[in-house]
């Protein structure tokens, strides 16, 4: 069975609901109001089968003026339109915006409806049939059939049902590949069951026991039910009008605007990129920051208008442009748009979703209106280049390129693979799979080395800087992770030394000054005179009047030329005595085997300040073995 949405258009009292009825039996006026008043002013819905495995699922829109915005939100995902004009009185004002709403949020194919000809003779019938064909060329309906129709004594609906299973095997029907996305453009609830929301699935299939969250709201549900045309099933796919019962979720919680989606995939925004059309009978040109109304699927919110490249857009005229909008909302690339004005309230223009999660854009910046030029033409490897570019030294996630770009995770992949080959892309990041531009890659290297550079230059005694300390001087908007393949870059090319956690310039050793040389050999020298019990950094510090800081960088400097021995971060030895003292340990382990601290104590004479580190050190040293409060030699 091939599913596909035929939408109404068209003026008020021009027939659209008699004409729904005629073709399926379904009087989609449901509302007290709507019989009282014979008007349509919320969506209807009906559906129709035709042989060959056609099933239409018809959304009925009202068309009075002041019910313009629901008629957008019954345009998402129209396959086809069903124009409808009434024969005796021809094209009217909501003839021409419904139309021009459909061409705007991207319908293709369709046919006109010459509702009551059954009110007029055949000449006057035959006039209004090429007044129509002459207010359509042009649009994608110019070679559209119309088709002359009488809802009250049923001529011409065979006719028009033939013409629709003619238009129905054009269109391609809507893939159910990915998630599903489900407009929300009616609400309700059911006694014994709870609530139930109906609209058209966009993507994807929905099924039974699926746990989905509404959008923007972030409500949590499961999917209890599933109907399609009435008829209950496990499943609903997409382009199919869909009766859904949310169980986790009451109906208060629920409005026109929301939309079902699955768990944790999808994101909302507050800004989108579009490329914008303004239609020629805007009333007035759109200047930069003018605030309209977004319409898209069901969703109407105020957005104000960026306009990227110039100040003014004339009626007419098409331009890049970033839409604000005051609440958030899900949009994906290829979305169709409408806006509207506040006053007049009438349709100005619209257009299709580029990039639906921008930054905030720089205006007139070549670089962003490259990547609209990409996205708008589907240049698929410019695109995720420009992206992974656009992301500057903070990078992007494979995922948001998908997102972003609208490309399947294979076409995405495809496009990328291209650029990692060429080098001009550098993956970053393995899981999740992050990416910089060879630009950007470059330029945190250069930085990472002009910090090690610095670091050295300013700390003359130092081989080299911590990894941590370095990794701490990566760009605030870079993330943490990038530094180890920087750092094994910078290695390879042999701009770096890395030593277990030092990173060293190549060939670079610490020399002091013939101030700092005399300093360290006052340090030696008081550390000879202390013997076997040597001062402390804090007594050093008081023999030698100097900072803390500055004796332990020499210190530790002495340590590793084999000029002290460090034992423990305030304590180092003259490396005599320690030589010593390891002999007498040596010797005594081989005779008894064994020996406790009091006992080293004894053969020292090492008070415990200094008896307990050098034990400690012995054991680090792999000459000693600690077994419970006992020492023993280590074997080999």
């Amino acid at each position: 069975m091939k599913h596909l949405i035929l939408g109404t258009a068209g003026h008020i009292d021009h027939g659209k609901t008699s004409l729904v009825r005629a073709l399926t039996g379904i009087d989609t006026d449901r509302l007290p109001e709507e019989k009282k008043r014979g008007i349509t002013i919320e969506l209807g819905f009906a559906h129709l089968e035709l042989p060959g495995g056609l099933r239409f699922g018809i959304v009925d829109v009202p068309g009075h003026e002041r019910f313009v915005r629901t008629m957008v939100a019954g345009v998402g995902g129209m396959d086809l339109v069903m124009l409808v004009i009434a024969a005796d009185e021809g094209v009217m004002p909501q003839t021409r915006e419904h139309l021009e709403i459909c061409q705007l949020l991207g319908v293709k194919k369709g046919l006109v409806a010459l509702t009551k000809s059954d009110m007029v003779d055949p000449e006057w019938l035959g006039l209004v049939a090429e007044e129509v064909r002459e207010y359509l060329a042009g649009s994608f309906l110019e070679e559209a059939p119309v088709v002359p129709v009488s809802s009250r004594t049923g001529a011409g609906i065979d006719d028009l049902k033939g013409e629709l299973a003619r238009l129905a095997a054009q269109v391609e029907e809507k893939r159910s590949e990915g998630p599903f996305r489900l407009p929300v453009d009616r609400v309700f609830t059911v006694t014994g069951f709870g609530t139930v929301v109906t609209g058209t699935l966009l993507a994807g299939e929905i099924r039974v026991g699926d746990e989905v969250e509404l959008l923007p709201s972030g409500r949590e549900a499961r999917v209890r039910g599933v109907q399609t045309h009435g008829r209950k099933g496990d499943a609903a796919g997409a382009g199919q009008r869909v009766a859904v019962n949310l169980q986790g979720v009451e109906h208060t919680e629920v409005v026109r605007g929301d939309i079902v989606v699955p768990r944790g995939v999808f994101r909302t925004t507050r800004a989108v990129d579009v490329r914008l059309d303004l239609l020629p009978t805007a009333p007035k040109e759109l200047r930069h920051r003018a605030t309209l109304r977004l319409h898209s699927a069901t969703y109407e919110v105020p957005a104000q208008v960026i306009l990227l490249d110039r100040d003014v857009l004339a009626p007419g005229e098409s331009a890049f442009v970033q839409l604000r909008l005051k609440h958030p909302v899900l949009l994906l690339p290829g979305d169709p748009f409408v806006l509207r004005s506040y006053s007049p309230q009438v349709t100005v223009g619209g257009g299709r979703v580029l990039d639906p999660i921008p930054p905030r854009r720089r205006r007139r910046s070549d670089e962003a209106l490259a990547l609209l030029h990409a996205l708008g033409e589907h240049a698929e490897a410019d695109t995720v280049r420009l992206l992974v570019a656009g992301s500057l030294l903070s990078g992007v996630a494979f995922e948001e390129i998908s997102l972003r770009s609208g490309l399947s995770p294979r076409r995405a992949e495809a496009a990328l693979a291209s650029l990692l080959s060429a080098g001009e892309v550098v993956q970053v990041v393995r899981e999740p799979r992050i990416l910089l531009s060879r630009d950007a890659f470059g330029s945190l290297k250069s930085h990472l080395q002009g910090e090690v550079e610095g670091y050295l230059r300013d700390n003359p005694l130092k081989e080299g800087i911590g990894k941590e300390e370095l990794k701490t001087r990566l760009p605030k908007r870079s993330d943490p992770r990038f530094f180890t393949p920087l750092l094994t870059s910078l290695e390879k090319e042999g701009k770096v030394v890395v030593e277990r956690e030092l990173v060293k310039l190549p060939g670079r050793k610490g020399e002091p000054t013939v101030d700092q040389s005399g300093l360290q050999g006052r340090i030696e020298a008081a550390l000879l005179r202390g013997g076997f019990e040597p001062p402390t950094v804090k007594e050093l510090c008081d023999q030698l009047r100097c900072g803390e800081k500055e004796l332990l960088e020499h210190l530790n400097i002495l340590a590793r030329q084999g000029r002290a021995v460090k034992l423990k971060s305030d304590v180092f030895y003259p490396p005599g005595p320690v030589g010593e003292i390891r002999e007498k340990l040596v010797a005594r382990l081989r005779e008894k085997g064994e020996i406790t601290p009091p006992e080293f104590r004894e053969l020292t004479g090492l008070s415990r300040k200094f008896m307990i580190p050098l034990l400690e050190f012995f054991d680090q040293e792999k000459i000693t073995i600690r077994v419970g409060d006992k020492r023993i030699l280590r074997k080999g």
